[in-house]
Formats: structure tokens, sequence, C-alpha cells
């Protein structure tokens, strides 16, 4: 009887090794095959942050003044550390070059983030500063100013003060509205979408009375630029900008399961309606800063985190880097584009955003081979 066993046991034995050699290799496997889907995130976002560098640095020879490349790296280098000196050079690239590229790299990062979170808590591929009604807010704003010489702050400060004041207006009706209806993500852009719609017809309304010169200032600040900063208004938007990106790298985790359905955050205890008013307020202080100095800059928020998604997925703790990092390097780009495609007259980067952004997406969306959303 122990002979006839001895057979069956180490086929046994065989056959239990080879299972745990199997698990062992498939172990192994999801193992590689997971670092592999880290790496890849972090790849996307180390190569979005070597090209805002690059990109800033060939941004900063444009000009009448001509500067060498690795030249503005050090004259800049040699600013921040030793106080500059008396040069033309270093005037030029402190003081006329470096607060438009660092505008650029605060509102493209401001703009991206606040584009992959409005999309995540809300749910919705088209969620953006423009279709919750904060630009048009800030448009109507500066409309006001700009037309009708009405402003809550000095001269210097009027279209900015105005702008920041009524982009947050926006925000403010579709927090009362989802409170008195509900806080889901619905409501909440249907109401964005309404006060929009108010917000246009009344900066429409005052360009009516308005004349060609007035006109033209209003249309100037409606594209977007970032040609017109001071390094005071850059650490203002810094400021702001980069307490409301670490708060929502913060909140990252939460935002991952509130992605997931309102029930399902619930159910481990996430209040998805407080974290999504929160979630948009931090948003709608990051896009207020940002658009009350640069103007209206579209298409950042609304493709940057579509894209950053098609490369490395909708984890919120890399989207939100990613797209931020990706959506400096864009404005950085479309900025430099608009320089030197007609120079010496400049295409304002608004309109560039566009030009590049829309074809790409486009490119992009007919390439994905699955779907990301």
């Amino acid at each position: 009887m122990t002979a006839e066993a001895d057979p069956l046991e180490n086929a046994v034995d065989v056959w239990a090794n080879r299972s745990k050699d199997v698990n062992r290799d498939m172990s192994e496997k999801r193992m590689d095959d997971y670092s592999k889907y880290i790496w890849r995130k972090w790849v996307f976002i180390i190569g979005c942050i070597v090209a805002t560098v690059l990109v800033s640095g060939y941004a900063l020879t444009i000009g009448d003044y001509s500067i060498g490349f690795w030249e503005s790296y050090q004259i800049l280098w040699n600013h921040i550390t030793t106080g500059g000196d008396e040069s033309i050079a270093d005037y030029v690239i402190w003081t006329l070059r470096s607060p438009r590229i660092f505008t650029g790299i605060i509102a493209g990062m401001a703009l991206g983030a606040a584009g992959a979170v409005m999309q995540s808590i809300l749910r919705n591929p088209l969620a953006d500063p423009f279709t919750t009604g904060i630009s048009s807010g800030a448009s109507f704003g500066a409309t006001l100013a700009l037309g009708m010489g009405l402003s809550l702050a000095t001269a210097s400060y009027a279209v900015v003060a105005n702008a920041f004041i009524f982009s947050l207006i926006p925000m403010a009706i579709i927090i009362i509205v989802s409170k008195l209806k509900s806080t889901n993500p619905t409501t909440m852009i249907m109401a964005g979408i309404a006060v929009m719609y108010i917000f246009n017809a009344m900066s429409t309304l005052i360009k009516l009375w308005s004349d060609e010169e007035t006109i033209s200032s209003i249309f100037a600040w409606s594209v977007g630029s970032i040609d017109s900063n001071s390094w005071a208004n850059v650490i203002i938007m810094g400021i702001v900008a980069i307490a409301g990106l670490f708060t929502l790298l913060i909140l990252s985790k939460r935002l991952n399961v509130l992605s997931t359905g309102d029930e399902s955050a619930r159910s481990i205890g996430v209040d998805a309606g407080k974290l999504r008013i929160v979630s948009l307020l931090i948003v709608s202080l990051m896009s207020a800063a940002v658009v009350s100095f640069t103007g209206l800059i579209g298409f950042v928020g609304l493709v940057c985190p579509h894209i950053a998604r098609m490369v490395i997925g909708s984890d919120n703790r890399y989207l939100i880097p990613a797209s931020a990092v990706f959506g400096a390097a864009l404005l950085l780009i479309a900025d430099s584009v608009g320089r030197i495609v007609i120079a010496p007259a400049v295409i304002q980067v608004g309109v560039i955003t566009s030009f590049i952004g829309a074809p790409l997406f486009l490119y992009l969306i007919v390439k994905q081979k699955k779907e990301v959303w």
C-alpha cells in the first residue's frame, strides 16, 4: 500500500511545487508591471519638468537684445545668488524677461492642476475654469473696469481686482445652488453654465456701449497674455498657486475616492459634498489669481489633464502634478511660438494654446486605443 502511495504523493508534491513557482512568477510579473507603471508616470512628470526648464532658457533669449542660451541661465543664476550687477544684460534678463517666464510657469501649473481636479470631482471631461463660470466672471469684472471705469481698487490694480473678485462670484453661486438643491456634479455644472451665460451677456452689453479704443483694450485682455507682469504680480500669483497646489496634493487620495462616486466615498467615511466644495474653492482661488493677472488663457485647463491622463492614468496623486508641469511646459511653448512666428509682432498666448492644443488633443484621441475616462 505504501509503495502504491509513493507515486501519488510525489505527483502531489510536484504539482504543489509547480503551483508555487507559477504563483511566484505571476507575483514577480505583477510587481514588475507595477514598477513599470509607476516609472512611466515619473518619466512623464520629469520629462515635462526638463522641457519646462529648456523652454524657459530659450524664452529668455527671445528679444531685441541678443543673449545666448547658456548666458541667460548664468545671468539668472548670478542674480539669484549674488544680486546681479548693473549691466544691461542683467536688467533685460531679470527685470524684463524673467517675470514673463515665471508668470507662464505659474499660470500653466495652476490652470493645468485646476482642470485636473475639476474634471475629477465633477466627473465630467469638459470641466475647466471656463465651463464653471470662473473665466466669464473674471471677464465681466475686467470689462466693467475697462469699459465703465468701475472698480473696487485703485487705477493700477483696477482690472486685476475686479477680475479676481468677480471670478469668485460664479463659484459662490454654484455653492449656494448646490446647498439648496444638492451637491452632485450635474447640479454644479449646470449652475456654472447658467452663470457663465449671464456674465457673458452682461459683458457683451457693456461692449455695445463702449468706443473702439475701449473695445480693443477689452479684447486684448480677453485673449490672454503673460507679457505685462512684474515681480510683485508673480509673487502674488505664486503664493496662491503653490499653496493651492500643495493643498490639492494633500487631498489627492481623497479625490481618488470621490472620483469613484459619492456613495463609494460615503461608505468609507468621506464627506463627498464637503470635499467637493472645498476642492472647488481651492481651484477657484488658484484660477482667479492667475486669470486676474493674465486674462483669459483657454485650453490649458481642459487639454493638459486629458493628455496627462492618457499617459499616466487617473490617479490624482500623479495626475495633478503631471497636469501642472505639462501645463507649464505647454504655456511656455505657446508663448515662445507666439513671439517668434511673426516677430517682431507678438501673437497672444491664448491664441497659440488653442492652435497647438487642439490638433494635439485630436491626434491623441484618434491614436488612443482604449477609453481613458
